[in-house]
């Protein structure tokens, strides 16, 4: 008998209640809404208060993802945790009174919730468990140089979640194949230096900021999601055409635009709410697919293509036929 997949059957959002529009950010940097726009496709981001915390958002996205239902693991997929040490996973399972469910935080930061996405299927083929609640959540800006014209623009704060249960391999909703790789040696394109064993905080506080090397990033990005989709549309049986949209890591409208070309894959496939929301790393991808199905771009049956690329490097992509979740 062949092992259960990870299928969807839950879907929730969270965004925190502050928005900072690109004129805000233009007032006090050296920068325009039309700079931001153009080089990133984003006009607005949310930006979580001194009150909200990357726990809050995970529970909010968590519960809608829920619906009143249970869960017997939790997967959360942040570089953004509360503290570091312990991990926040279980602190979100305890507030949605999942009882004693397994519970740990994923780290590949702009993948995670990919690689989340592939841990819990190997939790549900592997018979740990019969539900698994994924969620990414990242409070970003908190890593972020407030007088940084370079990164400021691009990231804002959130919370996408989905519920998993097992099922078959051929029905609506069920993920896979998966396919993950790094490459830890271009780690410095993108990386926060400060805050672990290798460089205490305390030693040089101004590297507690997110330092980025915005071209070799894009490029890397472009490349990777690409080859990425190519290998997970082959093990799926799917060639480029088959694909209805493209929901990739929401960093920059030009690396979306720009892999959805590489792949031959047309614009109009491509699922882009970065306008809205801006990088929000590890929630991107939920975020995406929340929005998707609630203004109508996502409909049951649609062939579906996620990729995501981040730091470490790291990068992963899945597929899926989307599948009918009634009224959540």
């Amino acid at each position: 008998m062949p092992a259960p997949a990870a299928v969807l059957t839950g879907l929730g959002s969270w965004l925190p209640t502050k928005v900072l529009d690109n004129h805000e950010i233009a007032a006090r940097l050296d920068t325009s809404d039309e700079w931001i726009r153009t080089r990133t496709g984003i006009r607005e981001r949310r930006v979580a208060g001194p009150d909200e915390s990357t726990v809050d958002l995970a529970v909010g996205a968590g519960r809608e993802a829920l619906a009143g239902g249970k869960a017997d693991a939790v997967v959360l997929a942040t570089s953004t945790p509360d503290q570091p040490c312990p991990a926040s996973a279980p602190q979100v399972a305890a507030r949605l009174g999942l009882g004693t469910a397994a519970a740990f935080d994923v780290n590949a930061v702009c993948s995670g919730f990919v690689y989340a996405l592939a841990t819990a299927a190997g939790f549900i083929a592997g018979g740990l468990a019969e539900r698994v609640l994924v969620i990414g959540a990242d409070t970003f800006t908190t890593l972020i140089d407030p007088g940084d014209r370079t990164t400021v623009p691009i990231f804002g704060d959130g919370a996408g979640a989905v519920l998993l249960r097992a099922g078959d391999a051929g029905e609506p909703g069920a993920f896979g194949p998966f396919d993950l790789h790094s490459e830890g040696e271009h780690a410095e394109l993108l990386w926060v230096e400060a805050g672990g064993a290798r460089k205490r905080l305390s030693d040089t506080p101004a590297d507690r900021f997110l330092a980025m090397q915005g071209t070799a990033v894009f490029r890397h990005a472009c490349a990777r999601m690409a080859e990425s989709s190519r290998t997970v549309l082959d093990r799926a049986g799917w060639m480029v055409g088959d694909v209805d949209r493209f929901v990739g890591h929401q960093a920059n409208i030009r690396i979306l635009q720009a892999t959805a070309k590489q792949l031959g894959m047309p614009a109009d496939a491509v699922v882009a709410n970065i306008d809205r929301v801006g990088n929000t790393s590890a929630a991107s991808i939920p975020l995406a697919l929340a929005d998707a199905r609630a203004d109508g771009t996502l409909v049951p049956g649609h062939r579906v293509l996620l990729s995501a690329f981040g730091a470490g490097l790291t990068w992963g992509s899945t597929v899926l036929r989307w599948p009918d979740l009634g009224q959540l």
